[in-house]
Order: structure tokens, then sequence, then C-alpha cells
């Protein structure tokens, strides 16, 4: 059995990777990739704690189910908007949002 450890390792360099993806990414689509691994970085925590603080349980599979849920839904509503953008400016830089304004 793999201990709890090496899971949240996993989920923590996940994280970490996310938050660094969203703040130095320019590109809208790298952003969205970054709060997706964000988002699976939390869902692994679910099911890990679920797993091992309540083995016959499965409140935190559940919870794991709900969160993909949700995030595939936000995933759809954010690549509706940067084809939105796209199609309006040809451009999916964060840097050249500004043209959105006039």
């Amino acid at each position: 059995m793999i201990h709890m450890e090496y899971y949240l390792v996993v989920s923590t360099i996940m994280f970490f990777a996310g938050i660094f993806g969203f703040f130095y990414r320019r590109n809208l689509l790298a952003i969205l990739i970054s709060i997706e691994l964000i988002l699976n970085s939390v869902d692994i925590n679910f099911a890990v704690f679920n797993r091992y603080l309540f083995p016959g349980q499965l409140e935190g599979f559940f919870f794991t189910l709900f969160a993909i849920g949700i995030s595939a839904a936000e995933t759809a509503v954010a690549i509706a908007i940067i084809i939105n953008i796209y199609r309006n400016i040809r451009n999916i830089q964060v840097s050249k949002l500004d043209k959105m304004k006039h």
C-alpha cells in the first residue's frame, strides 16, 4: 500500500505548478490549464484524505466527483470565452486584452 505522504507530495507539486503557471503565464489557455492543475490537486486531496481517514465511507470520493463536474463546466465556459476573445482580437495573450475595452 502506498503511503499517504506520497499522494500529498504529488498533490503539492501539482498545486504549486498550477500557482506558478497562473501567475507567470501570459497565454489564456496556459492559465486555464494551471487552474485545472490546482483543482486536480484538490481532488487528489479529497480522495486521499477520505481513503486514509474514513476507509469505509465514500464522502471524499463524492466530493471529488462533484469537483470534477464543476471543473468540467468551468473549463467549457472558459474555453467558450477564450474562443470569443480570439474571434474578436485574434490573440489570446493576456497583455493584449486591453483592446477589448474599446
